[in-house]
């Protein structure tokens, strides 16, 4: 597994937040790293997911230059 820490304290629009466990809570694929569980700590939420070998798709984005048709073959899948 993975856990996602999100300091509360740090977001000014706590209910994206809300939303975006909301929307991964009822959503499952193949495809798509899916959520598990979630805890409040102190002043942060764990996210449970499942472990993405590779890291996040930011930091891949941030580092590879894709071109328009893999960015368009990741979105399809």
């Amino acid at each position: 597994v993975a856990v996602k820490q999100v300091s509360l304290a740090k977001q000014p629009q706590k209910e994206l937040i809300v939303n975006e466990l909301l929307v991964v809570m009822d959503n499952k694929h193949p495809n798509i790293v899916n959520y598990l569980d979630s805890y409040l700590v102190r002043d942060k939420l764990w996210i449970i997911m499942e472990y993405m070998d590779g890291g996040p798709l930011s930091s891949v984005i941030k580092e590879v230059h894709m071109t328009e048709g893999e960015m368009a073959a990741i979105c399809r899948e």
